[in-house]
């Protein structure tokens, strides 16, 4: 189906959801952010859905990032609830999605766009993707993580050079700083996406989906999350907790052993 510029097709256990307002390079729209987020929603309570792709339509972007219409004429105030802290949920949802997502970035990344790339767990990119902060050439600053997960990624130092220069940034330079994992040509990028995925979704989903949790802790993303999730998965496999459970029900108290 396509809402909002964005579509979603489902192949086997493979979702696949593309940006589709290619006459504008994919920028985003608050309805486009919209649409992400009740995607994420969807796609977590999925039981079926094992891995997705994240793409953009057309030859020329991935996503060029925010639409400059969209956002200038908002008021400070409405620019910070509307539009970056909205993006920053939407944004966050993604990075925090239970099933591995890959990016392949088919064309241009620049700000935004960036951003929501690098969202995913895995990025594969077409020879001819182009990769940029250019946020400072208009007077403002990255606001949807930009200098923040951009940063856990690659490090202060290079997160810099993109944001302070503007410059763009070739897919093979982009790979060689651990921006992306693998570059394809383009007219392949579909097909390794979809083989990636595949090779994925061989594997134990729960195994996957844990493993994942535990690396985003690692790297800041959602630590208290993920300890208070396996802590309570783990105490409620317990003799204990099913002790808790007969007890309440039989309203008395309860007798626990440790184990």
């Amino acid at each position: 189906m396509t809402d909002c510029f964005v579509s979603v097709t489902r192949e086997a256990c493979i979702a696949t959801v593309t940006l589709e307002r290619t006459d504008k390079l994919n920028a985003l729209t608050p309805a486009m952010l919209e649409r992400l987020e009740q995607i994420a929603r969807e796609l977590e309570a999925d039981n079926e859905t094992r891995v997705v792709i994240l793409t953009g339509g057309g030859a020329k972007a991935f996503c060029v990032g925010a639409d400059i219409n969209e956002w200038a004429a908002l008021e400070p105030l409405d620019m910070w609830r509307r539009w970056v802290r909205r993006g920053h949920q939407v944004f966050d949802q993604w990075a925090r999605l239970r099933q591995p997502v890959i990016a392949a970035v088919n064309g241009h990344a620049f700000g935004g766009g960036l951003e929501l790339a690098i969202t995913a767990d895995v990025r594969i990119a077409a020879t001819e993707a182009r990769f940029a902060l250019p946020e400072a050439s208009i007077a403002t600053c990255p606001g949807w993580s930009g200098t923040q997960r951009l940063v856990r990624l690659i490090g202060g130092s290079r997160a810099k050079y993109l944001a302070l220069s503007g410059m763009r940034v070739n897919a093979a330079d982009a790979h060689a700083c651990g921006l992306i994992h693998e570059v394809v040509p383009r007219a392949q990028l579909t097909a390794r996406a979809h083989e990636l995925a595949l090779e994925i979704a061989a594997r134990a989903p729960l195994a996957l989906q844990l493993t994942k949790q535990l690396v985003n802790a690692a790297s800041g993303e959602e630590s208290a999350a993920t300890l208070e999730a396996m802590a309570g998965a783990l105490a409620a496999t317990t003799h204990d907790a099913a002790e808790g459970i007969r007890s309440f029900r039989e309203k008395r108290s309860p007798v626990y052993e440790g184990r």
